[in-house]
């Protein structure tokens, strides 16, 4: 069989190439004007300081001011560094340990869900309702529910103060979010745990296996391409939590203020500069996660795209001729 001439294959590739970059070329520029503008707009605003400032010869300057680091340097050295490093804890803690927490009650959600039961409609809808709700009127629902006369005190049979400052605060954000948000993930292993074969599980049944040493073998590594994908999502949405505490226990609250909330105040206060700077830390900061989770964890999907791509395009080599052997008579 003969294989095609090597100019002529690298001039298809290259037309295909040309091709697939006129197809995406639409995309690339409602990237460029949805995030790259912006992206660019917010680095070039955190370089300057608006408002009225004294020079050097006592003169009044008005406008926007060319002050390069100055507010970066301020979020880490300056009067406003301690309140960045809480909202900067308040933003991981929060997105460890409800992250933590979803994965657990949204598995078994999922494994929930995926039984045969008579009414396995209505059980997945009604799990799924706290995840349509949108977040705003999920936190007025739970600041009702965590009032002082509210249903929380009167299950508890104590007066706590849920949305004022404390822990008590940190604990009724984890919990709204946690029902709000553990749903997703329990809807994304569901659809890992439909693709399943169950052929596979009557062969463990048939040797023996346990329905927990079916799990730990069978069911978590077949959807862990699946949770892995929710997880990071839920990472990089929880980095970004902002309307959920905001609405329920309030503004500039030390207790659950986050970075999103803190750019928020910035802006808010006409101090644009500052503001951009703390979105900034905050895109560094979600990109460096989002890049350490994908290579420890292993779902770099654009890496095994790449080395599949490599390999599609790999010139074949020709089989062997075997010849075949003449044994004497």
């Amino acid at each position: 069989m003969s294989t095609p001439h090597p100019v002529r294959r690298g001039r298809a590739v290259s037309d295909a190439g040309r091709l697939a970059a006129l197809l995406l070329s639409p995309t690339f520029v409602v990237l460029g004007l949805v995030v790259g503008y912006p992206l660019v707009a917010a680095l070039r605003e955190s370089l300057y300081q608006s408002g009225q400032t004294v020079d050097a010869d006592g003169f009044v300057v008005q406008g926007d001011q060319f002050v390069g680091l100055d507010n970066y340097a301020g979020i880490f050295n300056g009067p406003a560094a301690a309140r960045f490093w809480n909202a900067f804890g308040n933003t991981t803690f929060f997105t460890v340990v409800t992250v933590a927490v979803e994965v657990l009650i949204g598995v078994a959600m999922a494994l929930v869900m995926h039984q045969a039961l008579r009414w396995r409609g209505i059980v997945r809808a009604s799990i799924l309702v706290p995840w349509a709700i949108p977040t705003a009127v999920s936190a007025i629902l739970w600041r009702w529910i965590f009032q002082a006369d509210g249903v929380a005190n009167a299950i508890i049979g104590n007066q706590v103060l849920w949305t004022t400052e404390g822990w008590q605060a940190k604990f009724a954000v984890m919990i709204a979010d946690t029902w709000k948000t553990a749903p997703f993930i329990g809807l994304l292993v569901l659809a890992g745990l439909q693709v399943i074969p169950r052929d596979v599980y009557e062969a463990a049944r048939v040797d023996g296996a346990s329905p927990a040493r079916q799990f730990w073998s069978i069911t978590l590594p077949l959807v862990r391409p699946v949770l892995v994908v929710a997880v990071l999502f839920r990472v990089l949405d929880s980095l970004r939590m902002f309307d959920l505490p905001f609405v329920l226990i309030g503004n500039r609250k030390e207790s659950v203020e986050t970075l999103t909330m803190l750019a928020w105040d910035e802006a808010s206060n006409l101090r644009f500069g500052p503001a951009a700077a703390y979105a900034t830390v905050l895109f560094l900061y979600v990109a460096v996660v989002a890049l350490v989770f994908v290579k420890l964890l292993g779902a770099d999907v654009i890496g095994e795209a790449r080395d599949r791509t490599k390999q599609a395009r790999a010139p074949r080599q020709p089989a062997p001729r075997v010849t075949p052997e003449v044994v004497p008579a």
